[in-house]
């Protein structure tokens, strides 16, 4: 893995300097940005990548909704939205923001940050402000990538924000991605992406620490169950498996 950066933890701006950010995201959708990055991205996602999506039908079609991944690379924002019609808004590190650029891009697009190092607030409010609105929020179940090449830990953002809310967390699992950070090496692996049952918890208006920790565990217990099974299966055997599972409903319904 010595390819990957040094992680930097603690971004030392200030909050204010995020403040834009978060109010253009609070008070609108993505706009045109994420439609042209969607044209550009999506493409290479589904024909480089040989990307496929495995029940979408989990995901809501309207209304609001937590997408929880595993993450191993910066295309994973791409991978988790490439099948779904839903215009998503990413919760990203605080890091990526700073060139001027990528700052307009990322606002318009409803991109907003979380401060690395600091107990961020703005970032669960905006979270909230976006889901109120009936939209749909991805947020990782690590935290961030994970730079060990195999699934980190939960961390408790993920169910922080599905206890407050109350609104369905569809776990999902992206295979494959980790090899893209190995892609000037002209390796393009086989992405598939497989979305989870959706989970709904009780609503904890100020949940403890462990409440949400149990929370999000039990979201990304679900995400490890589907990154294993297309670990040790592949993206074939799982669906033979799922068409398997659904004759047998099928036929246990019909009995």
């Amino acid at each position: 893995m010595a390819d990957i950066k040094p992680q930097v933890y603690k971004d030392p701006r200030p909050a204010e300097y995020f403040t834009r950010f978060h109010q253009h995201v609070r008070t609108h959708r993505p706009g045109w940005t994420y439609e042209l990055v969607r044209m550009i991205l999506v493409p290479i996602a589904l024909f480089v990548y040989r990307e496929r999506a495995i029940n979408t039908f989990n995901v809501p079609a309207d209304g609001p909704a937590i997408i929880a991944p595993n993450h191993f690379s910066n295309m994973d924002h791409f991978f988790a939205g490439a099948y779904l019609r839903r215009k998503m808004q990413f919760m990203a590190k605080s890091q990526l923001f700073g060139n001027p650029v990528l700052n307009y891009i990322f606002r318009i697009g409803g991109v907003f940050p979380v401060r690395r190092g600091h107990h961020d607030e703005e970032a669960f409010r905006t979270a909230h402000a976006v889901l109120e609105r009936g939209s749909c929020v991805l947020m990782y179940c690590e935290g961030g990538r994970s730079r060990t090449g195999r699934l980190g830990e939960a961390r408790p953002g993920v169910g922080k924000i599905a206890l407050e809310s109350g609104v369905p967390v569809v776990p999902a699992a992206i295979h494959g991605s980790l090899g893209v950070r190995k892609w000037r090496k002209l390796r393009f692996p086989k992405v598939t992406v497989q979305y989870g049952e959706p989970i709904t918890f009780d609503v904890v208006a100020d949940p403890t620490r462990e409440q949400q920790l149990e929370a999000a565990q039990q979201v990304f217990d679900r995400v490890k169950e589907m990154y294993t099974a297309l670990e040790e299966r592949g993206r074939a055997g799982v669906l033979r498996s799922l068409k398997r599972r659904s004759v047998s409903v099928q036929g246990s319904g019909g009995a």
